[in-house]
């Protein structure tokens, strides 16, 4: 095999001539070999936005030849482009702090930028993975704004999936308004709602939880770097912080400033924190949703089969015709992994010691495997379940009939007891509460109709 000879504080490799990596990430290759899944393009991008936004700043305080800088930025250009992204091999679970992917990115870029000079790989000395493209850094200032970034670049299409699924759950909800319904509370009969108050209420859930993630992602514009390996900015111009966040969020599109302390924003990632908590308080609506829309569609002899939900496969391998509600069954399954992504996120969080939080890739990858997923199905749970839903209105109109929580109605005007009493006759006798309502004499069939119309059902005015 043609090879290279790159060296390290730990001695001397042999690297593979053709690949852009180096000595510390196939260490990290040998060291690490747990999971075999790699960092997410998300991440990759804004690492290497990072790596240009360095390397700009660096050469305009005068730290970096503007030559090997120039050529520093073009390569990260040329990995923006989605070229050579076969280089990051780093597992997700590396080294603390991300000093393994840190450097995977950095040897990627020298050598990169090295065949543009037209030097050969490994050739450190003319463009080095530390001192040229790492200057000014360290993984604990930029694996941290990497966490950031990558976050606020993947979660924009996942709000813009919320938005669209709340919409079509608001459509399915308008659609229905006039169809009266039993509600049901302690999954037991209750007072009457229908099928648009229940679906209008889902859509404004999935709506608020969208908005909480709208709001928190604010917490992540204000990004670590600058702050080098402690937060004092060690080896860095006194300019190079402003100026670096500057271009970064230049880059981004997003309004990056630099943390209001560094020093907080190396040890502390209560920001990161509050949106995958949003991201669990999201998922736990959508069990929510989920699971209401398999009760609703159960049956449909033997369950409730008040909605019915597309059917999109057959549902199994022995039982002809049976169709299952496998769309909102996979959103339980991927929102049960959302919740339990930031439960390893809260233990990485309070895992900071002193003056570093060396769990961060744990928690860069799992916040972005949960957007990830959602992102992926939320917009074929929309059109695939909630667009293509289906309201049987007769079968509520059965169950609302028979209700003998609309007894409910007549406590106004006989108490609560007499009102029990017509209830328990009711449910008894398999009668509707009018009925027995209208036999004992406690109101005239003028009145119950009055007491049982839709405006006084709904309490409408």
């Amino acid at each position: 095999m043609d090879s290279r000879k790159e060296i390290d504080p730990l001695g001397e490799r042999e690297i593979p001539k053709d690949v852009y990596f180096g000595i510390q990430t196939l260490r990290a290759t040998e060291n690490f070999p747990v999971s075999g899944i790699r960092e997410s393009p998300h991440f990759i991008k804004a690492y290497v936005l990072i790596k240009k936004a360095a390397a700009t700043a660096n050469m305009q305080v005068g730290k970096l030849d503007k030559k090997i800088g120039s050529a520093i930025v073009d390569a990260c250009d040329e990995v923006l482009n989605n070229k050579f992204l076969d280089q990051f091999v780093i597992d997700v679970f590396q080294a603390g702090a991300g000093t393994s992917f840190n450097m995977n990115v950095n040897e990627v870029l020298a050598n990169i930028a090295l065949e543009k000079l037209g030097k050969q790989k490994g050739d450190y000395k003319s463009v080095g993975p530390n001192d040229h493209v790492n200057m000014a850094q360290s993984t604990n200032d930029t694996f941290p704004t990497a966490l950031h970034v990558s976050v606020l670049i993947a979660i924009q299409p996942l709000l813009e999936a919320l938005d669209e699924l709340s919409e079509a759950l608001m459509e399915t909800g308008n659609k229905n308004s006039h169809v009266l319904k039993s509600g049901r509370t302690h999954l037991q009969d209750a007072v009457p709602v229908t099928i648009g108050q229940e679906f209008c209420a889902y859509a404004s859930a999935v709506s608020n939880a969208c908005s909480e993630l709208r709001k928190r992602q604010q917490n992540l514009f204000f990004v670590a770097l600058g702050g080098t390996a402690t937060g004092t900015g060690a080896n860095s111009h006194p300019d190079y912080k402003k100026i670096a966040v500057a271009e970064l969020a230049k880059l981004t599109g997003f309004p990056l400033v630099p943390a209001q302390n560094n020093f907080e924003a190396l040890q502390s990632h209560r920001a990161a924190q509050t949106v995958s908590s949003g991201l669990k308080e999201l998922a736990l609506e959508l069990i929510r949703v989920a699971n209401d829309l398999r009760l609703l569609a159960s049956g449909p002899t033997t369950g409730l089969n008040e909605v019915t939900l597309p059917p999109v496969q057959p549902g199994s391998s022995i039982m002809p015709g049976k169709v299952n509600p496998v769309m909102a069954e996979c959103l339980d399954m991927v929102a049960f992994q959302v919740v339990g992504n930031d439960t390893a996120v809260s233990f990485a969080v309070q895992a900071g010691q002193l003056e570093l939080n060396v769990m961060t890739p744990l928690i860069a990858y799992n916040m972005l495997f949960s957007i990830q997923i959602l992102t992926n199905y939320l917009p074929v749970f929309t059109e695939k379940c909630v667009r293509g839903i289906t309201v049987n209105e007769k079968r509520c109109e059965q169950y609302l009939e028979k209700n003998p929580s609309l007894a409910t109605l007549l406590a106004p005007k006989i108490g609560y007891i007499e009102a029990a009493k017509i209830a328990k006759q009711a449910e008894k006798e398999n009668r509707t509460v009018k009925e027995v309502a209208l036999e004992k004499g406690v109101a005239t069939k003028k009145e119950l109709e009055k007491v049982f119309s839709r405006k006084n059902l709904l309490n409408e005015k």
